[in-house]
């Protein structure tokens, strides 16, 4: 399946938004959330997430009627951290020039993963991206701020979006699809608190960590050793989504055309299709009832890897029980 560039053509607005920015450089690329078609559960959240911040910063007299266009430049960021987290943060409160924005997202977004404890490949957004207005990089964000500082907060659960991934190449805009989750699914809860023990493996069992890592590598070079490959390392060898579809092939008993994905991946956003490919067909196959964000995988995030791994281990180790 190649990248669907007849797709993009589709989407005049999405393509208008990449072409008038300064993101035209070989090499560089962007997801957007495709307008393709009305998604309520999207508005929904907007909706809520608008008016969180409006109750939130009422005192204030601070009024958001537009996130994109009301938190790029970091005010209302900097008063809601500050409000919600009790921070000080050193910056000026009004920034009017780009520069200054810059500077002050900057400091803002430091101080979020700091709070949140994420490192910098595990953020889904990024100074250039809120300041460039980008709808899904903001949604992340506060998201993920209200789950920190507010986790009784009912967020609107199971919104997702389909997004398109632009990447500039030497023969013009290359262009990928995906769906991904921004809040979590209700549904799924208790799948996903099963699988959480990850994080308590993680948190409070780090002793136990490399043996369950070493079950789940015996376990997939059992299966893709058949194919003359040798899988030694959980964090960069599923990165690129071919083992991840070799495994499946092997278990599920498909047979995947190699025009359908790329066996040596040149660029992220082949691995993200790799990727995005391996976790359909899981989903397909009963096998994923909890979302996966594929940049998670493709980041090496240990603990995705290992738990989409543990999906296969589970129903197969069963089997052979």
């Amino acid at each position: 399946m190649e990248p669907d560039f007849l797709n993009a053509v589709t989407l005049p607005s999405t393509l208008d938004r990449f072409l008038t920015d300064d993101v035209t450089t070989k090499g560089e690329k962007r997801k957007l959330i495709k307008q393709t078609s009305n998604n309520p559960k999207l508005e929904e959240l907007k909706l809520f997430l608008t008016e969180w911040i409006n109750r939130t910063l009422k005192e204030e007299h601070i009024v958001v009627k537009s996130l994109e266009e009301d938190l790029y430049d970091g005010l209302v960021l900097h008063h809601l951290l500050e409000n919600l987290g009790s921070l000080k943060l050193d910056v000026d409160k009004i920034a009017l020039t780009e520069k200054k924005q810059r500077q002050k997202l900057s400091v803002i977004l430091e101080a979020v993963a700091k709070c949140l404890q994420l490192e910098e490949r595990q953020l889904k957004w990024s100074v250039e991206s809120i300041l460039g207005k980008d709808l899904l990089s903001t949604l992340h964000l506060l998201v993920a701020i209200a789950k920190h500082f507010e986790p009784t907060l009912a967020l609107p659960p199971n919104v997702q979006v389909e997004t398109i991934t632009i990447e500039t190449t030497s023969g013009g805009l290359k262009t990928s699809n995906a769906v991904e989750y921004i809040t979590e699914n209700k549904e799924n809860i208790e799948a996903q608190t099963k699988d959480d023990a990850f994080d308590e493996l993680f948190n409070c069992a780090p002793d136990k960590l490399d043996a369950v890592k070493k079950a789940l590598l015996q376990f997939v070079d059992q299966h893709v050793g058949k194919l003359g490959l040798n899988v030694k390392d959980i964090e960069s060898q599923f990165s690129d989504g071919v083992i991840l579809l070799l495994l499946i092939g092997q278990l599920e008993g498909y047979f995947l055309n190699l025009r359908n994905f790329f066996l040596t991946p040149g660029s992220t956003m082949e691995m993200l299709h790799n990727v995005n490919l391996a976790l359909e067909l899981l989903a397909e196959g009963g096998l994923l009832n909890f979302p996966v964000n594929s940049e998670d995988i493709v980041n090496g995030d240990t603990k995705a890897i290992m738990r989409v791994l543990y999906c296969l281990y589970s129903k197969y180790r069963a089997k052979e029980a």
